[in-house]
This record gives C-alpha cells, sequence and structure tokens, in this order.
C-alpha cells in the first residue's frame, strides 16, 4: 500500500523560508515520479514542482520560479520543496503526490489527474 506523508507547514511572515517533506512508503521499486500541487481556498489545485522518476525532468510553475526547489532524496524515500521568499499568495494546502510514470513532468504537474497516490496535505500560511 503506497503511503505519502507530508510534513513542514505552518504560519509564517512574508519573506520567510519553510521546507516541506514528502515520505514515501510502498512503491515495489523506485520507479515513480512525484509532484507537489497545492490548493488555495476557492482555487483550483495546482502543480508546483515535480521531479520524474529518473530524476532527469523536473517541472517549475512560473509562479514559484526563482524561490521554489525540489529535491529528492532517493535513499531516504523522502521528496522535499524549499520555497524561500514566501509570499501570501503561496497560502494553501500543500500535497505531495506519485505514481510510476515516465509522462513528461510538464504534463504530470498540469493534470493531477496523472497521480492516483496523495498525501493528506500540509497548511502553509504566509501572512504579516
Amino acid at each position: 500500500q503506497v503511503q505519502l506523508v507530508e510534513s513542514g507547514g505552518g504560519l509564517v511572515q512574508p519573506g520567510d523560508s519553510l521546507r516541506l517533506s514528502c515520505a514515501v512508503s510502498g512503491f515495489t521499486s523506485d520507479f515513480y515520479a512525484v509532484g507537489w500541487f497545492r490548493q488555495a481556498p476557492g482555487k483550483e489545485r495546482e502543480g508546483v514542482s515535480c521531479i520524474s522518476a529518473s530524476g532527469g525532468g523536473t517541472f517549475l510553475a512560473d509562479s514559484v520560479k526563482g524561490r521554489f526547489a525540489s529535491s529528492r532524496d532517493k535513499s531516504q524515500k523522502t521528496f522535499y520543496l524549499q520555497m524561500n521568499s514566501l509570499e501570501p499568495e503561496d497560502t494553501a494546502v500543500y500535497y505531495c503526490a506519485a505514481e510510476a510514470t515516465d509522462v513528461p513532468m510538464y504534463y504530470f504537474c498540469s493534470d493531477d489527474s496523472y497521480a492516483r497516490y496523495w498525501g493528506q496535505g500540509t497548511q502553509v500560511t504566509v501572512s504579516s
């Protein structure tokens, strides 16, 4: 049974940094893509950053370029989203998702139906 558990959310001020973690278990191999998605109140869920199964393919949403970065520790089966220079507009519930797929990360991050496995989400609130 695949499980994803996010952690690291919280309440921060504009300009602060946070690092989210996603612990993955249950896949029978290391071949799975992982993505970070977020959903703000009243808005649709959107892809933020995704990493391919090989690690060679990545996607980063325009709204977070230059501020966010994702990484993957395969040995620990943990994925990270480093968020710097946080803005109030980044306030949302952040989810990690995974799927054993080799679709290009642009598609994986643009359509959340590609991922079957989702974490429970972690709240990030950016407010002064």
